[in-house]
């Protein structure tokens, strides 16, 4: 019996594989689900580029679950798999965020169960877990990558190239200029991280505060700091949030705050600032990441970083916080850029000490980290975040500035229209 054998097919003639199409087609529908951002999607053999100029870098999945996951919620999916290794960037990862930022900003809204968790109520055990959970990492962790104080929030850049440490400095005294803080006044700050804000206003301006905490190790660091240096005298540090103040003072300021306070607390957070505040000459300053529009955090960010953190808008300040108490917005400054650049200060140290072995933890806990800092870098440059410092006072009282020429200048007096006692 004779037997044939069979041609081979001709692959040029057959095709790819089926996985091979089906994979081509993931990636084609994950791009449209991105809003066509300018990147390169792999898994296997298959790739696909969008058609929105040339890709700035490469999402490669080391498997097909990951690319399902992108495909059901790129926010969350995407972050716990580039924790996990499931996703590399092949190209510069901040570019390849600000891409996909860019292009989700626009595809749509943020859906209802986006906006439910917005709306949590934040319960004095409730904030002091979501404290515990990102500040209590260790102080040591942190002093890897910030400036040598410590101050863990957008630095002041009167040129780019200061040094994070000058512009962290420049950034304590934009706050005290435009406070208009004069020796012998009263100043109470709601969330002072490791306390650098509340000692050189003390050190610098010659008043007496008290600062306010929840972080049980960055207390523990401000406290000692305090007594090594003298000033435990003049300044307090208070484990509390801000409800549990009970002051009378001349200022109010919080740096870096209000992103906890949770929505549902904005009244109750205005009524702590106006029973506080001398109504003559009380003055205060709100510092805060926001939003040019009401929209929740990005949801992986809540999750893995900040838990229950909401960025508002300017209109939700004014309207939740400040107006139903008659307190007047005196000054509004945006800072943006500054954040941004102060974000690439702290992603390059941080990922020259993880290449250096010295960040600790697990490589999944570095590798989420290493995520949120470029994420936050990227959201700052495309205007997805913005911040803000609002300078506020007590309708009709004495303490509008005059002019902003106190800003910029040493002569802090002439900005201030006499400060009546």
């Amino acid at each position: 019996m004779k037997v044939t054998a069979r041609p081979v097919p001709d692959p040029s003639l057959t095709g790819p594989p089926v996985t091979e199409r089906l994979d081509g087609l993931l990636l084609r529908r994950l791009a449209a689900r991105m809003g066509f951002a300018p990147l390169r999607y792999a898994l296997g053999r298959s790739t696909f580029a969008a058609p929105a100029g040339p890709p700035v870098a490469t999402l490669r999945f080391r498997d097909r679950r990951a690319l399902f996951g992108l495909l059901l919620d790129p926010e969350v999916h995407f972050g716990d798999a580039y924790a996990d290794g499931r996703i590399e960037i092949e190209g510069d990862l901040v570019a390849a965020v600000e891409a996909a930022y860019r292009a989700l900003e626009s595809a749509g809204r943020p859906s209802l169960l986006a906006w439910l968790g917005t709306w949590r109520r934040h319960s004095l055990p409730r904030a002091r877990t979501n404290v515990h959970r990102h500040y209590d990492l260790g102080n040591d962790f942190y002093a890897l990558w910030l400036d040598r104080q410590l101050l863990y929030t957008c630095a002041y850049f009167e040129s780019p190239e200061m040094s994070l440490d000058e512009a962290q400095v420049a950034k304590m005294d934009h706050v005290c200029r435009k406070l208009g803080l004069r020796p012998g006044e009263t100043v109470v700050e709601a969330g002072c991280g490791w306390g650098a804000l509340a000692l050189h206003m003390a050190r610098g301006y010659g008043v007496r505060v008290r600062a306010y905490n929840l972080s049980q190790e960055q207390l523990a660091w401000a406290r000692e700091r305090a007594r090594r240096e003298g000033l435990d005298g003049r300044v307090e540090f208070a484990e509390g949030d801000y409800r549990t103040i009970r002051d009378r003072c001349d200022v109010f300021v919080s740096v870096g705050m209000l992103e906890h306070v949770g929505r549902r607390s904005y009244g109750e957070l205005g009524r702590v600032i106006a029973r506080s505040l001398d109504r003559n000459r009380g003055r205060g300053l709100l510092h805060f990441i926001g939003r040019d529009r009401p929209r929740p955090l990005n949801a992986w960010i809540r999750r893995r970083i900040f838990p229950g953190a909401y960025a508002p808008a300017l209109t939700e300040v004014g309207q939740r916080v400040l107006e139903p108490v008659g307190l007047s917005v005196v000054d509004v400054e945006n800072l943006r850029e500054h954040y941004a650049l102060t974000l690439r200060h702290w992603r390059q140290r941080y990922e020259r000490a993880a290449a250096e072995g010295r960040v600790g933890f697990d490589e999944r806990f570095r590798r989420t980290w290493q995520l949120y800092l470029a994420g936050s870098e990227a959201a700052f440059r495309t205007g997805s975040l913005q911040l803000f410092q609002v300078v506020f006072a007590p309708g009709g009282s004495g303490a509008a500035p005059w002019t902003r020429r106190g800003l910029y200048s040493e002569d802090m007096g002439l900005s201030w229209n006499a400060l009546k006692s």
